[in-house]
């Protein structure tokens, strides 16, 4: 496969499969941590509401699935890009990180978590994506 194509490949594949993996793990994140009670989370408005009334560990799914997202997303990217593995992983990230802002101007989480979210959720994941992905062939050379 030409390297511009396969690089774009890689790129798409990271951004599409990241986005599964946050929307699974924000999908079952109910099962694992209930929501406040009487909280209705499947409208954007029942979760804007619901914001006042969570508690620090209802902010735990949320967190991990921006940033298991972002990782798993960033090390496919690098897996598949032919060149530039490193640059392809962290526009992955930046791509989640966009998302990420866009989240945090829509709904009123505290900010404490919007701060860690936004530090840590994304760019180093998607940096630690890269990592993983090419440490094998790194240590190789």
């Amino acid at each position: 496969m030409h390297p511009v194509l396969q690089n774009i490949l890689g790129l798409i594949l990271g951004i599409l499969i990241g986005s599964l993996v946050n929307g699974w793990i924000i999908t079952i994140s109910g099962n694992i941590i209930p929501p406040p009670e009487g909280a209705d989370l499947t409208t954007p408005e029942g979760l804007i509401q619901a914001m006042a009334i969570m508690q620090p560990k209802h902010f735990v799914m949320p967190f991990l699935a921006h940033a298991i997202g972002t990782l798993v997303g960033a090390f496919i990217a690098a897996k598949i890009a032919a060149t530039h593995k490193r640059t392809f992983a962290l526009v992955v990230g930046v791509v989640f990180l966009i998302g990420g802002i866009y989240m945090v101007t829509i709904l009123p989480s505290p900010l404490w978590f919007n701060v860690l979210d936004l530090a840590v959720a994304y760019i180093p994941m998607a940096y630690i994506g890269w990592l993983l992905a090419t440490t094998k062939s790194r240590k190789q050379s």
